[in-house]
């Protein structure tokens, strides 16, 4: 065979041997061509079960709602208002303040005898990923009035004293008097100790708070630990939005009787607690500057 009647394997190079590419595009098609676009109701499911992720992953670490199922922190608080809780802070290390609404965990049967609606399943979905307000029934809501290291007095009608400063209460029921003047536990000096806080109901003659659960097996304290988060907004009805400040009457000199608490975050990473938890806490100061006791 010459040089000049030799055939590549590939078949022959000349304009007659090229074919026209075809419509799918052939080996010699060097034009990219077009995906084509994903179906919506394809993509549907993917979109959903992103946003449930999202939705629990925010349940679990950042927010969550909560329904109010009693008076007894009225008028701060009405039955059916639906408050959001902040579930980061803890992360960090902080712990609750006095002042604070916050959500906790039944510490030993407070509940015991109070009727507990049943959800159905379509709301305790919704409710374990966040989409709703908690459907558990063993969480109650209440205003830290004391925390570890202090002693809370009631005597007479009141005022309420801690760490022997009288507190002004506006938030307390309008008729309710800052003490109750009763033998089942009303009348009170405790000293709350470190890992635990005292907690009271603002409506003071409708709440069954720490006072009344002193008998149980933490003397009516309630466990840090089982503190859910503090209560920052009440975000339904639209016509309640507000948010939850600390009074001023907690921010009074001489009231803490702890030594000052400069290493709250130091539990976790400092550079991932500061990010995480300054614009909380930026936040938090602005919110009372503009809060008004309520």
């Amino acid at each position: 065979m010459t040089p000049g009647n030799h055939t590549p394997a590939g078949g022959g190079d000349g304009p007659g041997d090229r074919r026209p590419p075809t419509a799918e595009g052939g080996p010699g098609d060097g034009a990219p061509q077009a995906k084509k676009p994903r179906s919506f109701w394809k993509e549907l499911p993917i979109l959903i079960g992103i946003a449930l992720v999202l939705a629990l992953l925010i349940k679990t670490f950042l927010v969550q709602a909560f329904s109010i199922p009693s008076d007894s922190m009225q008028n701060t608080l009405q039955q059916g208002d639906r408050v959001l809780v902040d579930k980061l802070t803890p992360w960090f290390g902080s712990e609750p303040e006095r002042g604070e609404v916050v959500v906790f965990h039944d510490p030993d049967n407070w509940l015991a005898g109070e009727p507990t609606p049943t959800p159905n399943a379509l709301q305790q979905f919704l409710s374990w990923i966040g989409l709703m307000p908690s459907a558990e029934e063993k969480d109650l809501i209440k205003r830290v009035v004391g925390v570890g290291g202090d002693t809370v007095e009631c005597k007479g009608t009141g005022p309420l004293r801690v760490n022997g400063k009288e507190l002004n209460e506006p938030y307390v029921y309008p008729g309710n008097t800052p003490c109750s003047q009763d033998d089942q536990g009303g009348q009170f000096k405790v000293q709350v100790p470190e890992g635990y806080i005292w907690v009271m109901g603002d409506h003071r003659q409708n709440s069954r708070d720490s006072r009344y659960n002193q008998a149980d097996k933490n003397h009516g304290m309630v466990p840090v630990k089982e503190v859910v988060g503090r209560a920052v907004v009440i975000a339904w009805p639209v016509n309640r939005w507000n948010n939850l400040p600390v009074p001023d009457t907690f921010d009074q000199s001489g009231l803490d009787a702890r030594a000052p608490a400069g290493a709250v975050l130091s539990v976790a990473p400092q550079g991932l607690a500061l990010a995480g938890a300054a614009p909380l806490v930026l936040l938090r100061r602005r919110w009372r500057g503009d809060g008004d006791g309520r």
